[in-house]
């Protein structure tokens, strides 16, 4: 399965909101690198597919109270 990187407009708006999903993330099996760049208005979370889907990370968003939306890359 190749790589290939996801991208989400999100509501994690500091340190704070990226720290409630950094654990999950971090534990989920698909997913390598990402990063969230809060000075962007969007929010953009940056997600390292290595088979993880877009599903998935939006539920695991969604399931810590954030809202997140695919973006085309």
């Amino acid at each position: 399965m190749e790589n290939k990187n996801l991208q989400f407009k999100t509501t994690l708006n500091c340190g704070g909101c990226v720290a409630k999903v950094k654990s999950d993330l971090d534990n989920t099996k698909g997913i390598g690198e990402w990063n969230v760049d809060t000075d962007n208005a969007d929010k953009i979370l940056t997600v390292q597919s290595e088979g993880a889907t877009e599903e998935e990370i939006v539920a695991i968003i969604k399931s810590k109270g954030f809202k997140a939306e695919p973006l085309t890359v």
